[in-house]
């Protein structure tokens, strides 16, 4: 999967330093995975949460962050949409990210 933008991933890491080895972790399986449709994330991330129109809210480090996607399955491609604390992420709506 092409991932848009690791930047953001970088960001955040720099920020909350220990987020980073998970978040390298995610970038890395993500990246090498191949996903076709949702029930494709969850056979990898059973805690993934799928929402409506492409989102995907994964839990980083035991749920301590949040990491808020929208893939586009046609063109294998992953857009970042959020990243943030659990607190942060309560405070947002993500369908309108």
């Amino acid at each position: 999967m092409r991932i848009i933008s690791r930047k953001l991933l970088k960001e955040f890491w720099n920020k909350y330093p220990d987020s980073e080895e998970h978040l390298k972790a995610w970038y890395q399986v993500a990246r090498a995975a191949e996903w076709r449709t949702p029930q494709d994330v969850k056979g990898l991330y059973r805690n993934a949460s799928i929402l409506q129109d492409g989102r995907v809210v994964f839990n980083i480090k035991g749920n301590h962050y949040r990491l808020v996607v929208w893939i586009n399955y046609d063109f294998f491609t992953i857009y970042i949409r959020f990243i943030g604390t659990h607190k942060e992420y309560d405070k947002t709506d993500v369908q309108k990210i």
